[in-house]
């Protein structure tokens, strides 16, 4: 039996994890994090999501390590935002519990110090900044379709709800590093965000990056390589958030084989590499 946590528990992201988790035969959630001076801490989560009582007490993100240790979860899910996971992380190795974050907006200093507090503490974890199946197929195609239209120009757009805080979104990035990679072009020399004014022809090399915000878009995001008389769309639409979660579940059944003291994604979780 995998033993759980869930941070931003009564979230949108949060609330359908836990739902989707107390459907598994092999799992059962023994922790339910949310914000500092939560209004929900002390209630039984069960009952602050609508889905009767469940024994399980709302914890507050102070008192996370405590929660963990009273637990003794296995592993801790994070779909918040980047600083505050920043510090769940470091909490959560520490504590000697692995990983699956999905959450976004990450800087690369934050990313160095999450790799480096879960070798220190060799715990496990996947990381992704998007657990969809579908997603990490798009990317897999994008790995095997850059090399083949090097010369096409690359275009990324992504649309999502307004409530989306960072942009361009994590998936839109990791787009981003997969075809710069491919096509052997530096990140920091290459990337075009939105275009405003006169900004002169476009570079062979440049790689343009735009983000929608508006409604309740949940995740769309598309790479047009448009050639001389042509143009090869790639897309991935989100419709739920059920497609994120499906990939979670995944990711938690994945990590009693991931390695210890090392970051797993969902292209280890889907047998990609």
């Amino acid at each position: 039996m995998i033993k759980v946590a869930v941070t931003g528990a009564c979230g949108r992201m949060g609330s359908g994890i836990i739902k989707n988790i107390l459907q598994q035969d092999d799992m059962d959630l023994v922790a339910a994090i949310e914000a500092p001076q939560s209004p929900q801490e002390g209630k039984d989560i069960g009952e602050a999501i609508g889905v009767g009582p469940l024994g399980v007490e709302i914890s507050a993100a102070e008192n996370l390590a405590e929660a963990l240790q009273k637990s003794q979860a296995d592993v801790l899910v994070d779909f918040t935002i980047a600083d505050a996971a920043v510090n769940t992380i470091k909490t959560t190795a520490d504590c000697g519990v692995n990983l699956v974050v999905g959450t976004t907006g990450f800087s690369e200093e934050q990313l160095q110090e999450i790799r480096k507090v879960i070798s220190k503490n060799n715990v496990k974890a996947v990381i992704s900044p998007n657990m969809a199946v579908g997603v990490n197929v798009f990317f897999k195609i994008l790995q095997d379709l850059a090399p083949v239209l090097a010369d096409y120009d690359v275009e990324i757009i992504e649309a999502h709800h307004k409530h989306k805080k960072d942009a361009p979104s994590g998936t839109a990035m990791r787009a981003f590093e997969i075809i710069s990679q491919e096509l052997g072009r530096d990140t920091e020399e290459v990337g075009v965000y939105g275009r405003k004014g006169i900004v002169g022809e476009r570079t062979a090399r440049e790689i343009g990056i735009h983000a929608v915000r508006g409604g309740d878009i949940v995740g769309d995001h598309t790479v047009l390589f448009a050639g001389d008389g042509e143009r090869v769309e790639i897309v991935h639409r989100a419709s739920t958030r059920q497609a994120f979660i499906s990939g979670v579940i995944k990711a938690l059944k994945f990590i009693p084989s991931a390695k210890n003291g090392e970051i797993s994604d969902m292209a280890d979780v889907l047998g990609f590499k």
